[in-house]
């Protein structure tokens, strides 16, 4: 494959549909998986976690279930997984939740830290009386490296990336100039399937600012007395965000295994194009460059970190307003390195309603990064991280979620388990 079919394959590989936070969503995706080689009445589920994945479950909505955590995720998986759906796994949770419920009841569930450095491992063991499935999920959300069956190993994959050129070779070449070249040059026909990014998330925007979900941030912020274009586009955005962590059942469109990524890299940049009467072709293109540039940020910094993950997407979404604003290239450079100026080291606390609350910030902080962009108003090299290459940048934005924040996961881990209440 050449450079624009691998471009195309990874973007399609890393923005995928899903129901309900991936992290308890992969956590059931892997109990179901567990039943299903187990292929008999599941007594108990034993797991291992990593940190990151007890972290973010630990106070999402699960959907259609009224309930936060990780207990009800597992029941469900048992009771009406289909680990053929994937991400979706729970799409039938509504129908199934009062018998997840009486599972809960009589059935045991053990939970414990893995002992890994991997930050996003998930192992299952799912126990009959004279039978165990064993099931691992790791480095991404949906990626199955071990599948086992009273002790005979049906699939083994080694912990590394994969080797292909939709992931680790396209990944080593990508820049933020390739990035730029692609979304603005590539053909649009092979760019338009992005568009079914914005009907999913933004229906969920709309149910969300019909109702009262988690914070209700993003309808207060629509609905705001003083209501600019910004805090209406930020409202709209957040409303998704509110709904998303308060279990809402729609399907969104995620973004490197982040359901808050995908809305944060879609509806800022949609609506903001929309408010601008933008051609149709326009919102494509700038859809696909910031989708783009928020997996090619993320992959620096690592699936799961304690690196908050809208950092990179509303990064992305600042690289699709520049755009969107008649910007050039350097001036989507300028909004970044202004933005890693700004908002790098936004601490992940968890998936849970008050996401939101950071998604507003740093969408405000991309609008702000962009309209000095605009006036070629960027931070100088000689302050704090931001180096005169964009690429340079992020690799340093990447060297501080995936390395010098490792300690501060395990803080933000023993602040949340050791609460007083």
């Amino acid at each position: 494959m050449d450079n624009s079919e691998c471009i195309k394959c990874l973007m399609q590989k890393n923005i995928v549909v899903a129901v309900g936070c991936t992290e308890p969503v992969a956590v059931a995706l892997c109990v179901a998986k567990a039943k299903e080689i187990l292929n008999k009445e599941v007594e108990e589920i034993e797991l291992k976690l990593s940190k990151n994945i007890i972290k973010n479950a630990m106070g999402v909505g699960i959907p259609a279930t009224g309930m936060v955590g990780l207990p009800i995720a597992i029941a469900l998986g048992v009771v009406c997984g289909d680990s053929s759906k994937e991400l979706e796994v729970l799409g039938n949770a509504k129908d199934n939740v009062e018998k997840a419920k009486d599972w809960l009841k009589t059935h045991s569930i053990n939970m414990s830290a893995a002992q890994t450095d991997e930050k996003l491992y998930i192992e299952c063991i799912a126990k009959n009386k004279d039978s165990f499935a064993k099931t691992i999920i790791a480095q991404t959300h949906t990626n199955f490296i071990h599948i086992e069956s009273n002790g005979e190993v049906i699939l083994h994959k080694d912990l590394q990336s994969d080797n292909n050129c939709t992931s680790d070779d396209i990944l080593e070449k990508l820049n933020a100039k390739m990035i730029w070249d692609y979304a603005t040059d590539e053909p649009i026909e092979n760019l338009e399937w992005i568009n079914d990014t914005v009907a999913l998330n933004g229906k969920c925007s709309e149910e969300s600012l019909k109702g009262n979900y988690g914070l209700q941030i993003g309808k207060n912020l629509f609905n705001s007395w003083d209501k600019s274009i910004r805090s209406e586009i930020i409202g709209r955005s957040c409303a998704a965000c509110d709904a998303r962590m308060d279990g809402i059942t729609l399907p969104i469109y995620s973004n490197s295994g982040s359901g808050n990524q995908g809305i944060t890299c879609t509806l800022p940049v949609y609506y903001f194009g929309v408010k601008k009467n933008s051609p149709k072709e326009d919102i494509t293109r700038a859809l696909t460059l910031s989708h783009l540039m928020s997996i090619y940020i993320k992959s620096k910094i690592g699936r799961l970190s304690a690196l908050c993950g809208v950092v990179n997407a509303s990064m992305g979404a600042a690289s699709g307003i520049t755009y969107l604003s008649g910007g050039t290239f350097q001036q989507m450079c300028y909004a970044i390195n202004n933005m890693i100026n700004t908002i790098t080291g936004v601490v992940c606390d968890g998936a849970k309603p008050s996401c939101s609350l950071k998604m507003s910030a740093c969408l405000n902080s991309a609008f702000d990064s962009v309209m000095l962009a605009m006036k070629d108003i960027v931070v100088d090299s000689t302050d704090g991280i931001a180096e005169k290459d964009i690429d340079r940048s992020i690799e340093d934005v990447g060297r501080i979620g995936k390395y010098a924040m490792d300690s501060m996961d395990d803080m933000v881990l023993d602040i949340m388990t050791h609460k007083k209440h």
